[in-house]
């Protein structure tokens, strides 16, 4: 079965190019939102197996996204992988704190970018 995966970014290269390569070199089903408050939206409605998060956007950030999404009965339990250039050790250690599932780095390789979700989730 493929996976749903929601991407939430304010960035539409980012979101059309992660789409495409997770699409193309997974098989994967993309959502796609261009911001927080969008993503909750497509988030609730549509129940994604994972979401990748952009941490810096204008008007709700990806980390008051993901406690929103942790608010929220139907979304509470859906892994969420952040998405960032804050690549600082400590700065990943405190999303992970947050309860995010892992942190990918951008810019990411688009053609490992699936593999990179697939590990921190366990999907192998």
């Amino acid at each position: 079965m493929s996976k749903r995966v929601l991407l939430v970014d304010d960035e539409d290269d980012i979101r059309e190019v992660a789409g495409m390569s997770l699409e193309t070199v997974a098989g994967w089903t993309i959502l796609a939102a261009r911001s927080g408050r969008e993503g909750l939206k497509i988030a609730a409605e549509q129940r994604p197996d994972v979401i990748l998060l952009d941490v810096m956007m204008p008007d709700m950030d990806g980390p008051s996204t993901f406690r929103n999404l942790q608010g929220l009965e139907a979304t509470k339990s859906i892994p969420v992988i952040f998405l960032t250039a804050k690549a600082q050790t400590r700065e990943q250690r405190g999303f992970r704190e947050l309860g995010a599932q892992g942190v990918i780095s951008k810019p990411f390789d688009p053609l490992t970018l699936a593999d990179q979700v697939s590990e921190i989730l366990g999907w192998k």
